[in-house]
């Protein structure tokens, strides 16, 4: 049974005292008086006194309230309400005829709505417990289950992005218990083994504990005694649906693209969780990509890399352009077109970059043949490999 859910004699208890800190402290003063104190008095520092030890767990409980932004609020809310209604009952001390009962508030919770839901579900609301306590009606706001999904797309339409249609099948509440875990016409009664909570709290040695949810309800709060037959309990199903998903132009091969909220329904009024599609790229037959430029592997004829000539070349989705071979353009080498490459993420386009490569016919006819032999004889003179060898020896 979880003992540190909500506490009446936290009413009682000034924690920014305990701190020695001002009600207005920051969150970095509080840490700072936190790690102070508790260096001076940590148990492991001083061995055998007590006093110190009480100090030390005393402050650690400070600081976990008021420590924590949502308890923090919760809590000075509680303390204002204390200080202004004359006194509580049932543990929150001075009693008087004008005060309240505890038991009566927590008793209460599930069918008021009012002061008994403060209270209740304080600091993650397991209830004091008692014979006044009522089934919880509310349960925890949960955000949906992340989905991931794959695609692919054509090497075009990386480029200039797209939108497509991916069908899903997700984690979603059940159908038949709309997500309780109970049987259709039962009804829940709080957890005993967390008494509601939640959570069970777990030493981990000293004077050091640690929430753990609990195993019996899941972290629902609730149980059933008669589970679900369709779900068997866990509250979850499946859902298929079919979704429209937005492709950005520029997008990568194995790119994870994220969706917020297209992902799993959350419980109880939570946030849908995300969808991540990996995306695959179908490779183009010409074109390549390299960052935001696209390549381009262009063939051209030996006189044409010789004696220099102007070619047209392909653009991805435009009009071709003419590239300007100078006369003894060497094979391999990458010359730029600007602007014609893939989107950028500002908008902008990178290059084309076509790559020269110097084609060898396989079977010459005679004339060709010829005027080869004519080449050969012309440049016999100049041998290309003499300086392969000086090289070669150092």
């Amino acid at each position: 049974m979880a003992d540190d859910g909500f506490r009446p004699e936290w009413a009682q208890k000034d924690f920014y005292a305990v701190l020695g800190v001002g009600k207005d402290a920051s969150v970095a003063d509080i840490k700072k008086a936190y790690r102070k104190l508790a260096r001076e008095n940590h148990p492991d520092s001083n061995p055998g006194d007590t006093a110190k030890h009480d100090r030390f767990k005393a402050v650690a409980e400070a600081y976990d309230v008021v420590g924590d932004a949502e308890k923090r609020a919760k809590y000075d809310e509680m303390r204002q309400l204390y200080g202004s209604g004359g006194g509580f009952r049932g543990g929150f001390g001075g009693g008087g005829g004008g005060g309240f009962s505890v038991d009566d508030l927590l008793g209460d919770r599930a069918r008021s709505g009012g002061f008994g839901d403060m209270f209740g579900d304080l600091f993650g609301g397991g209830g004091g417990g008692g014979a006044g306590r009522r089934t919880q009606q509310a349960r925890r706001a949960t955000k949906g289950h992340d989905v991931e999904t794959s695609a692919t797309i054509s090497f075009l339409d990386a480029l200039e992005g797209v939108t497509i249609s991916l069908r899903l099948a997700s984690d979603a509440a059940c159908p038949t218990c709309s997500g309780t875990g109970g049987k259709p016409g039962t009804k829940p009664h709080i957890c005993r083994e967390c008494d509601g909570a939640g959570y069970v709290v777990s030493s981990v040695g000293g004077a050091f504990s640690m929430n753990e949810t609990c195993p019996a309800c899941g972290g629902r709060q609730l149980v059933y005694d008669e589970l679900c037959p369709t779900c068997h309990g866990s509250g979850r199903g499946t859902s298929s649906r079919t979704i429209q998903a937005r492709i950005p132009a520029g997008v990568r091969d194995g790119q994870r693209i994220r969706l917020r909220g297209k992902g799993a329904a959350g419980e109880n009024g939570g946030p849908a969780g995300d969808l991540y599609v990996a995306v695959t790229v179908a490779p183009h037959r010409v074109f390549a990509r390299s960052g935001d430029n696209l390549t381009l592997d262009v063939p051209v004829s030996f006189d044409e890399a010789a004696l220099g000539a102007e070619i047209k070349v392909p653009t991805l989705g435009g009009t071709p352009v003419t590239l300007r071979i100078p006369a003894g353009t060497p094979n391999g080498r990458t010359f730029r077109v600007r602007g014609r490459g893939a989107t950028k993420s500002d908008g902008t386009k990178g290059d084309l970059l076509a790559t020269v490569q110097v084609q060898v016919p396989a079977v010459l006819d005679q004339a060709a043949r010829e005027a080869v032999e004519a080449y050969r004889a012309a440049t016999a003179g100049k041998p290309l490999r003499a300086g392969l060898f000086e090289d070669a020896q150092g």
